[in-house]
């Protein structure tokens, strides 16, 4: 069985591949659970309280990998391979903007003026 949706993976891929537009929708039916398996393991290593959900994190992957301009995955391996990475990706750049963010990312930088200092001593 789990060879057969192996190979309904990869057809579906190359069905994608080839610019089959309902290969989009015979897909994520498929590959979704063990997506989402994949984001729950990725998860387990995150802190309790983090903002993104697996499930938004699965639907954002999963766009990412679709609407590349050359989503050329050779087989289900592969596409899985890529989601992973992609996964993680994701959880990397979350939570670089989250740092960011407290290090003062937003805030308007303002240029010292070298006139200011000289004023002050007067």
């Amino acid at each position: 069985m789990a060879n057969q949706s192996a190979h309904d993976v990869t057809a579906i891929l190359a069905d994608l591949r080839m610019g089959d537009e309902s290969a989009l929708g015979r897909l994520l039916p498929i590959v979704y659970e063990e997506l989402r398996a994949l984001a729950g393991a990725l998860f387990r290593g995150q802190r309790p309280d983090h903002t993104l959900q697996p499930t938004a994190v699965v639907h954002e992957v999963f766009l990412r990998l679709v609407n590349q301009a050359q989503a050329d995955f050779n087989d289900r391996r592969h596409f899985f391979r890529v989601a992973a990475l992609a996964m993680r990706q994701l959880l990397t750049d979350h939570a670089r903007r989250c740092q960011a963010s407290r290090r003062g990312g937003s805030w308007d930088r303002v240029q010292l003026d070298s006139g200011v200092a000289d004023s002050s001593s007067e």
